[in-house]
């Protein structure tokens, strides 16, 4: 078996909003791959994909309970840039399209500079510089 993740799907409580956020507010290119139903966003590494909450719990055969997320779930997504300056600015692009900044952008202990924001569904971004050497395509470069 080859390691991979190709696709990483958020449950949605509102896709036209959701897919606003990232397309518009975020700049993510939207796949011609989407439709009303689901939204599939190109990145530098996996797919993205949004779609309704309900449906991914009947589709997963999970009960749907509607509860409000958490303000942790235990999973984060990141978003690596390769300039510091570029934490801030990525973390300004998602309080204007409507999420909520949860960390400020800031130096950490690993020696980076690092903030989070979560989407308008709670889910939360990691938007990190000095983790990781990029490679020329935009992938993380790890050893």
């Amino acid at each position: 078996m080859e390691s991979r993740i190709s696709l990483i799907t958020l449950g949605v409580k509102d896709l036209e909003r959701s897919r606003k956020f990232y397309q518009e507010g975020l700049g993510f290119p939207l796949s011609k791959s989407s439709n009303e139903s689901v939204a599939f966003f190109k990145t530098s590494g996996a797919i993205l994909g949004l779609f309704p909450e309900e449906e991914l719990a009947k589709d997963i055969g999970a009960e749907y309970i509607g509860k409000t997320r958490s303000s942790f779930s235990g999973i984060t997504l990141a978003h690596n840039v390769r300039e510091k300056q570029e934490v801030e600015q990525v973390l300004n692009l998602a309080l204007k399209a409507g999420g909520r900044i949860i960390k400020p952008a800031q130096d950490v202990f690993w020696g980076g500079h690092s903030g989070y924001f979560a989407d308008p569904d709670g889910h939360l971004w990691e938007v990190a510089w000095g983790a990781f050497p990029f490679n020329d395509d935009g992938s993380l470069k790890l050893e």
